[in-house]
C-alpha cells in the first residue's frame, strides 16, 4: 500500500472538524506522540488556534514522556509556558478527581494508542470517561491511527475478576481498535454513558500500518520507540509476567529477549525448527543496563519479523515462554506481584487476562492448544464492537 496522508483527530478538529468548543474551558490528555502531522505538540497547536485550555493531564510516563514503567509521577506541575497546570493520572490517582476537573467544560483526549489491551493509556481515557460523567463534563476524543492496523485480533479476552489497570473491560489482547472506538464500545456497551464525542482520523483505513499514513511516528513511550517494537508488543509484554528479560535495558525492547539461564543458540534454534508465521530468530546475547537481569549476560534471540502481514505476535510469545519452560524447568519462574498496583494477583494473570495461561504452561500443554482454548474470544468480539467502529 502506498503512503497515504492521514489526519488525526486533532488535525481534523484543528481544520474545524468536530465539536463548537469555542469558549469551552478544556482540558487535555497528552503526551509526547500528541502532536500534529508537523510535530507541533497538541497543547501549542490548539492554544495557538484560540482554544482556551486551562489544564492538561499526563498518563503512565508522564506528560514529558520521560517516565520508565511503573515510575510515579509527581501530583500535579505548572507548565510554564502555557501557565497551566499538569496532573498526573499515573501516580496517587489514576482517575481525575472533582478538583481537578473544577475549572474545565470539556476534557480532550489525544494519546497514541498502540493497539493492545495492556497498554494503559486508553484505561486512562475510561477513568477518565467515568470521571467527567459524574462531573458535568463532556468529553472528546481525538482519535489517531492504530500503528498495527485494526484488521488483526488476537490472543484472549480479559475474564471477569482480573480487572486492572492493565485491563479495565472485557476486550481481547490485541484489540484492533483505534481508541475512539474503544470509548464507543465501553461507553455504550459496558455502560460508562458519558457525554461522549469523537472526532475521527481523516482518510485512514483499517489495514493501514502507521508508516502508510505518512505521519511522523513519535514513541508513545519510553519502551516502544518505533513501529518495529509496537508490532511485536502484544505478545512479547507477556514475558513481563515471567522472569524472562523483555528486552526491557536494551536498545531493542520487546524485540530482544532472553535469561541468564538460556544458551541462545539452542533457543534460536527451537524456535525456528516450529516455522512460525512471519518471524525468524536471530541467537543472541545481550546485558540489560536496567529492570531484569540487568547487568547479567542474557541468552536469547532477537525476533526479525520478516512478514507482519503473517506474524502473530500472541502466537509467538507463548511458543517462547512454553519453549523456555521446557528448556529450563527449575530456572524459568512466574513473575510474583505487585505489578501495576495489584499487589495479589499474578502479573501474568492480569497481562492474559485470566489464571489460564499460566496453569496450561505449568501442566505442558501445547501453545496451539492454549490457543485453540481463546479461539472463540476474537469472534465473539467481533460482534460486540462491529456497531462502535469508525472507519471503512
Amino acid at each position: 500500500m502506498n503512503r497515504k496522508q492521514v489526519t488525526t483527530g486533532l488535525g481534523q478538529l484543528l481544520a474545524g472538524a468536530g465539536p463548537d468548543l469555542s469558549g469551552a474551558r478544556l482540558g487535555l490528555i497528552a503526551h509526547p506522540a500528541s502532536v500534529t502531522h508537523d510535530l507541533v505538540p497538541s497543547a501549542d497547536a490548539l492554544s495557538a488556534a484560540g482554544f482556551n485550555l486551562t489544564a492538561m493531564y499526563g498518563p503512565q510516563h508522564g506528560a514529558r514522556g520521560e517516565k520508565q514503567d511503573n515510575m510515579i509521577e509527581s501530583a500535579s506541575f505548572m507548565d510554564d509556558r502555557l501557565d497551566v497546570p499538569v496532573y498526573s493520572l499515573y501516580g496517587d490517582v489514576r482517575k481525575p478527581t472533582p478538583e481537578m476537573l473544577e475549572h474545565i467544560d470539556v476534557m480532550l483526549f489525544d494519546l497514541q494508542d498502540v493497539g493492545v489491551r495492556v497498554y494503559t493509556f486508553v484505561w486512562t481515557m475510561t477513568l477518565a470517561m467515568e470521571a467527567c460523567r459524574d462531573a458535568g463534563v463532556a468529553f472528546v476524543v481525538l482519535d489517531r491511527p492504530n500503528p498495527i492496523t485494526g484488521v488483526m485480533r488476537e490472543g484472549p479476552t480479559l475474564q471477569r475478576g482480573f480487572e486492572s489497570f492493565v485491563g479495565l473491560y472485557p476486550i481481547p489482547l490485541r484489540h484492533g481498535l483505534t481508541a475512539g472506538e474503544i470509548a464507543r464500545l465501553c461507553n455504550d456497551a459496558f455502560g460508562i454513558n458519558c457525554e461522549l464525542d469523537v472526532v475521527p482520523c481523516g482518510d485512514w483505513s483499517r489495514e493501514q500500518w502507521y508508516d502508510q499514513t505518512a505521519l511522523p511516528f513519535v514513541l508513545p513511550s519510553p519502551n516502544l520507540p518505533t513501529l518495529d517494537s509496537c508490532n511485536v508488543y502484544p505478545g512479547m509484554v507477556l514475558l513481563e509476567g515471567t522472569n524472562l528479560s523483555e528486552g526491557r535495558g536494551t536498545t531493542r525492547p520487546f524485540e530482544l529477549f532472553g535469561a541468564p539461564y538460556l544458551d541462545a543458540q539452542e533457543v534460536a534454534t527451537e524456535l525456528n525448527r516450529l516455522s512460525l508465521p512471519g518471524v525468524v530468530f536471530r541467537p543472541c546475547q545481550f546485558e540489560p543496563t536496567f529492570q531484569k537481569h540487568a547487568g547479567q549476560l542474557c541468552g536469547g534471540a532477537q525476533l526479525h519479523v520478516i512478514d507482519r502481514a503473517l506474524f502473530r505476535p500472541v502466537q509467538t510469545a507463548v511458543t517462547i515462554i512454553s519453549m523456555a519452560q521446557r528448556l529450563a524447568p527449575d530456572s524459568f519462574a512466574w513473575r510474583e506481584p505487585p505489578y501495576e498496583y495489584e499487589a495479589d494477583k499474578m502479573p501474568i494473570d492480569i497481562l492474559w487476562g485470566s489464571e489460564n495461561l499460566r496453569i496450561a504452561i505449568d501442566r505442558g500443554s501445547s501453545p496451539d492448544q492454549i490457543l485453540n482454548d481463546v479461539s472463540t474470544d476474537v469472534a465473539e468480539f467481533n460482534d460486540l464492537a462491529r456497531p462502535y467502529l469508525l472507519y471503512n
